[in-house]
């Protein structure tokens, strides 16, 4: 049996109980995996007056995989973003998003798998924010051809060739690899002309080069409309940072909301595998946050390890548990706390 050392982070909120879940849970697969723990996020604060200390990407540098638990982004206040700074430090450039209904979850869709795969490191998401009466934003509203008024914040959207080729060739050797016919790209383009304009350019002469997989484009506000009247219609959905982040959202509504979301954050060198969900803090302590979507990304993880039998094995237990709904957690209908619905699928492994 192959050893595999994994940087583990376990966030904060809700993160520590939905770590110790997924970590017992993978000792019952056939798989042996050391765990490196680090700290980040509002613990890391406390003892080491950042949220992301150095050794946290160190240790993700040398094993080269991470499993993250969710860490509590402040809203307007505190520090930006953890998920953002190592995505941005450690050039994880791709996040990967799946949104598949598994049968047992309360959905108004029958047929939904969906791929969102999401430029990570471009775009307004790299912070590059001046408050107002700056200098910096008193130079830009002089220099506009538009009217701005002078009390804006001002924040620029960086869009580039190179970030967007990377991530439209790493969408459709993903689309070869998964055997996905069709890559749909989402911006804004009709109005932000010339980054989002870039965008589709890029991603346009990337399809060239893979004529066997269809490509086409939607406007994101129009793609918000299609997803919620025909999702069955779309594969993957290739698109800026910011669009992104909030389409993933939406086709996680589709499949029965964040507790079924698993993802990636991709990069030439390492990957963070991580739920797409907050840290809910205010549910920190009571075993009421479904532990399925941190337990797909692990097993979106071990695909990455190339241990793909152990992975379909740990997704068929979780899918099971799923369709039953007797032992499930409250927003799957049950009443199970999570660390029960995790017991349920140790069952299944075994058996």
């Amino acid at each position: 049996m192959k050893k595999y050392n994994v940087t583990l982070i376990s966030g904060d909120g809700t993160g520590p109980e939905l770590v110790e879940i997924v970590k017992k849970v993978l000792s019952y697969l056939p798989v042996e995996i050391k765990w490196e723990e680090v700290e980040a996020g509002e613990i890391a604060i406390k003892k080491y007056n950042t949220p992301l200390p150095e050794s946290v990407l160190e240790s993700i540098k040398k094993n080269k995989v991470a499993l993250k638990g969710p860490i509590t982004t402040p809203v307007a206040t505190g520090f930006r973003s953890v998920n953002v700074a190592l995505r941005q430090q450690l050039d994880l450039y791709a996040c990967v998003r799946p949104c598949k209904i598994y049968t047992g979850v309360k959905t108004k869709y029958d047929n939904v798998d969906i791929v969102v795969i999401r430029e990570n490191t471009e775009d307004l998401y790299c912070g590059v924010e001046f408050e107002p009466q700056s200098e910096q934003a008193k130079y830009i509203i002089a220099q506009s051809k538009n009217k701005i008024r002078p009390d804006a914040a001002i924040s620029i959207k960086p869009i580039s060739a190179f970030g967007t080729e990377r991530i439209a060739k790493f969408a459709f050797e993903y689309a070869k690899k998964y055997n996905r016919k069709k890559i749909t790209a989402v911006t804004k383009a009709n109005i932000m002309k010339l980054t989002d304009g870039l965008f589709f350019e890029i991603c346009r002469k990337v399809a060239q080069q893979y004529p066997e997989i269809e490509y086409e484009e939607r406007l994101v506000d129009n793609m918000c409309m299609q997803l919620v009247q025909k999702p069955e219609l779309y594969d993957i959905l290739l698109l800026p940072n910011l669009y992104g982040d909030i389409i993933s959202d939406l086709c996680a509504g589709l499949v029965g909301g964040l507790g079924v979301a698993p993802g990636a954050n991709f990069g030439d060198e390492c990957a963070v595998f991580e739920a797409v969900h907050g840290s809910a803090p205010k549910y920190a302590g009571m075993n009421k946050v479904n532990p399925t979507a941190l337990l797909l990304s692990a097993k979106f993880m071990l695909e990455y390890l190339g241990e793909t039998e152990v992975a379909t094995k740990l997704e068929s237990a979780i899918a099971e548990v799923i369709k039953e709904g007797k032992v499930v957690t409250y927003d799957l209908g049950g009443n199970a706390k999570n660390y029960e619905m995790a017991d349920e699928i140790i069952k299944k492994i075994i058996s």
